[in-house]
């Protein structure tokens, strides 16, 4: 009875170690980390309060998203020629490596090796994005605000990206000159009924663009006590629209 309690127990253990590797060895599938910061004159990141939600921000996304080889960070500029602004392109390189067959004791070592090199590497990130985050632009590019060209950027990044989480530290404020363009600087929706128009509008613009199905993040630089005047819920109302109308539901607004 002893001899085959005994057997019992060694087989069960045999199963949660054979099971433990399994877990382990689950695939990564990369994340795509897309990252546009308004370098316009709307935003001042040298300001305490956006300075440290902003840093907090970044900090967090980079810790949550870059978990093992081939996820990828971009950072683009928002300002008068968004489209062609990209300043940083990263790509994680931390691999746990080949573990089936090894035992739980060799398991748990390369677990840890994998997890020391992924911590550097997330320091790296960090540090690279913070240095673009607080970087200024003084050039004249940063009299305009150019959002909607972020969906040319997001459309190419998608061919190639199966997950793909999208990041606007801005507010928003479309303002491009000419026709067609929209100027929410000096010309914002004045109701949710004009938003949705236009929204619906410049929708038609880029109907053609392939975007995937990110998900989208806005980290907006207002505080709680913000004013309506400052803060227009129109400008959110006009983007939340834009982007369903482009099949993109899921938008996030901190």
């Amino acid at each position: 009875m002893t001899k085959k309690i005994l057997l019992a127990a060694f087989a069960l253990l045999a199963i949660g170690c054979s099971e433990q590797t399994k877990e382990t060895a689950r695939v990564h599938t990369p994340v795509q980390t897309l990252v546009f910061i308004d370098k316009t004159q709307s935003i001042d990141v040298s300001k305490p309060y956006i300075a440290t939600k902003y840093q907090g921000e970044l900090n967090n996304l980079i810790e949550q998203n870059i978990q093992g080889e081939g996820d990828k960070l971009e950072i683009y500029y928002i300002h008068e020629n968004t489209a062609k602004a990209r300043c940083l392109s990263m790509v994680c390189r931390s691999s746990m490596g080949m573990i089936e067959g090894k035992n739980p004791t060799d398991v748990e070592a390369i677990k840890m090796g994998f997890d020391l090199s992924l911590k550097r590497e997330k320091a790296v990130f960090q540090k690279q994005s913070n240095m673009r985050l607080m970087q200024t632009n003084a050039s004249s590019s940063n009299n305009y605000t150019d959002v909607l060209a972020s969906l040319e950027v997001i459309a190419k990044l998608a061919e190639n990206s199966q997950n793909m989480k999208v990041y606007y530290f801005s507010d928003m404020i479309e303002s491009m000159k000419g026709s067609g363009r929209r100027d929410f600087q000096f010309t914002p929706p004045k109701d949710a009924a004009q938003a949705n128009e236009w929204a619906k509008v410049d929708a038609e613009r880029y109907k053609n663009l392939v975007l995937g199905s990110p998900e989208i993040t806005i980290i907006s630089p207002f505080e709680p006590t913000a004013s309506s005047k400052e803060n227009n819920p129109m400008v959110s109302v006009y983007w939340k629209t834009l982007f369903e109308n482009l099949g993109i539901s899921m938008l996030n607004e901190i």
